[in-house]
């Protein structure tokens, strides 16, 4: 489960793990820290003839580090340009991909130039998404600075904006072209947002290794960073591998999301963060699964004991009939059809069509009073 292909190697900044992954149009992932600084050599082992690129970034993330990549392009003999747009789910609009659109217009970038997203999720998802669209399709890299960017949505190809009616409705499915991954870029996280990641971080255990779940249990996770981070990836890889199109297998990176997404309707896109909704909403779901006699008894406890030690929240006031309203624009669905993702048990997952009213029923089983106490230690963040 977790080999890289390629052993990783001593390289200037420590560990060198590569990871191939293997798509119609197949990229190389890097883990290795201090490579941002090296982001400009790593760029022109790919981009051999390039000259142009575009840094898309946030009000956040390009102060930290926006210098330290420009110079790094200039180094390598690239001319970048930046654009940097308002940090937060807010942006991710139709709106702001339209601004960027026109920055690349406006700077003349051709075919054979390409773009940097250098943040988190939302940086990676429109600045993927501007890519894929300008001049119907120019190359983008991903320099994911977030804990939930790094181990889930810079790899993969799905790129889109929200609108009002729901999370990345408007996308498209475009490969990056290299993905550079730096885990000292989380030294400058706030505790909320590697907190924030870690319940993606949960997910992969939940839903295909019970050796990283058991890991996050009793282990420190800031010692083990560059190994939680590849396990991620390489779960995430060999499921994108096989179903790039996210038709059949790759669903189950969805666990938690069907009611996660609906939470973060509920609350505006705003107050509850991606990684919090979906931690909720992978306890819930697993309420339910037990409820209805697919799921291992307990698991639903042990999924929130580890959300409460990463100090993510395990429940919502929201009301369950709101929330089951809010799962109407889910992009899993098919016709009257939604498509839950479950749990047999930890590290084994599974997605199963079912009518809408029928989905409703299954989830009469999620019980509050069934959570662990709230007053359970958490694990400290940086």
């Amino acid at each position: 489960m977790f080999h890289v292909r390629g052993n990783p190697a001593k390289q200037k900044g420590g560990i060198n793990m590569e990871i191939a992954v293997r798509t119609r149009c197949p990229y190389t992932i890097r883990i290795q820290r201090g490579i941002l600084k090296q982001a400009g050599e790593a760029c022109r082992e790919r981009f051999p003839k390039g000259n142009r690129v575009a840094v898309i970034s946030d009000s956040h993330v390009f102060p930290l580090y926006g210098e330290s990549l420009l110079s790094s392009l200039k180094a390598s003999g690239f001319s970048p340009v930046s654009f940097c747009f308002h940090a937060g789910e807010a942006s991710k609009t139709l709106s702001t991909v339209e601004k960027i659109l026109l920055f690349l217009a406006e700077e003349k970038l051709t075919r054979t130039d390409f773009l940097i997203a250098l943040g988190g999720g939302v940086t990676g998802d429109m600045a993927g998404f501007a890519a894929a669209c300008y001049l119907r399709g120019i190359p983008f890299v991903q320099i994911p600075t977030s804990l939930l960017a790094q181990v889930d949505s810079s790899v993969g190809g799905k790129t889109g904006v929200d609108l009002p009616q729901g999370k990345n409705l408007v996308g498209a499915f475009h490969q990056p072209a290299l993905v550079l991954i730096d885990p000292d870029t989380l030294d400058t996280l706030p505790p909320a947002f590697f907190a924030d990641g870690m319940g993606e971080v949960i997910k992969y255990g939940c839903i295909r290794s019970p050796e990283l779940f058991s890991r996050l249990e009793t282990g420190n996770i800031r010692e083990q960073m560059e190994d939680v981070i590849r396990a991620c990836v390489e779960i995430k890889r060999d499921i994108v591998e096989r179903d790039e199109l996210d038709t059949g297998e790759r669903m189950l990176l969805n666990f938690g999301h069907t009611l996660g997404h609906a939470l973060e309707k509920l609350h505006g896109f705003s107050a509850l963060s991606h990684g919090a909704a979906v931690g909720i909403g992978m306890v819930k779901i697993a309420q339910a699964g037990e409820a209805a006699g697919i799921t291992e008894p307990g698991t639903a406890k042990r999924i929130a004991a580890l959300l409460q030690r990463y100090s993510l929240p395990i429940d919502d006031p929201a009301d369950l009939e709101d929330l089951l309203d809010a799962t109407a624009s889910d992009k899993k669905s098919a016709g009257s059809q939604i498509r839950p993702v479950l749990l047999r048990r930890i590290g084994e997952s599974f997605f199963t069509p079912m009518p809408r009213e029928e989905f409703r029923r299954f989830c009469a089983g999620i019980k509050p009073s069934s959570l662990p106490d709230t007053s359970a230690p958490t694990c400290k963040l940086p």
